[in-house]
């Protein structure tokens, strides 16, 4: 089965200092995939890359077999993408935002004022359409960022901490689309601290430590293979040993 997004050998440096180090990463069609590791292991740098928002030292970054460096229009076609913080433009209104984002997806207007108004609805902002964004609180900017990334209903959903700033309801509904919007032969790829979210919704969950992929697998199996009663203490003991292996190599 060919991978939805993939990650080949992707690296960047600043300098001396190694942000990626040839991490290699597939997620394929139907699969929901969260992306852990603490402060500073590179997961908002790996999906930058992906997104086409910070350029590789070396390696690829494919959304449905297209190099989104090398074909970044036709890439950024597929996928949908949201930051871990959303900004926007504050003097639109959440409606205008909405449509202009239609526009550069060339949405046909029927289509496009459809689906504005279903993921309005969806995400509970069809009070809020008409006034400016600047008013919007962060949660309500997030469930924006979310609407906007769906327009399209891209092949590929990509998030970076998408549940920072969401009230209980918008919670539930994102945990929701982290765990169906790939059912229909889509793609999920998101980052996260929040190891119980991986844990609930998460098909596989790629562990990455200083620039590297560390494990990867479905939660139960990973949890299984390191005698791990659940995530929290998965992902504590494998960084943890990590760190002591390259400080004694040191």
């Amino acid at each position: 089965m060919v991978a939805m997004i993939c990650l080949e050998d992707l690296s960047k440096r600043y300098g001396q200092f190694v942000a990626l180090d040839g991490l290699n990463l597939e997620v394929r069609p139907g699969e929901t995939l969260a992306l852990l590791g603490p402060n500073g292991a590179g997961k908002s740098t790996a999906i930058k890359a992906l997104v086409g928002l910070l350029r590789p030292s070396r390696g690829r970054a494919l959304v449905g077999g297209v190099d989104v460096w090398k074909e970044p229009v036709r890439a950024k076609a597929q996928f949908g993408y949201v930051p871990d913080r959303p900004y926007l433009y504050g003097k639109l209104s959440g409606l205008e935002l909405l449509r202009f984002a239609a526009g550069v997806y060339r949405l046909p207007r029927a289509r496009a004022e459809a689906r504005i108004e279903e993921l309005l609805v969806q995400f509970r902002l069809e009070r809020f359409a008409s006034s400016l964004i600047e008013t919007y609180s962060h949660g309500m900017r997030q469930k924006l960022s979310l609407a906007m990334s769906l327009l399209h209903t891209p092949q590929a959903l990509i998030l970076d901490e998408p549940m920072v700033g969401l009230d209980p309801h918008a919670t539930r509904l994102v945990k929701d689309l982290l765990r169906e919007y790939s059912k229909d032969g889509r793609a999920v790829l998101y980052a996260t601290h929040q190891l119980h979210l991986a844990e609930q919704v998460a098909d596989r969950v790629a562990l990455v430590h200083r620039g590297r992929l560390l494990a990867l697998g479905s939660p139960r199996e990973l949890l299984h293979q390191h005698g791990s009663a659940d995530l929290e203490e998965f992902f504590l003991r494998l960084t943890e040993d990590a760190s002591e292996s390259e400080t004694t190599l040191v």
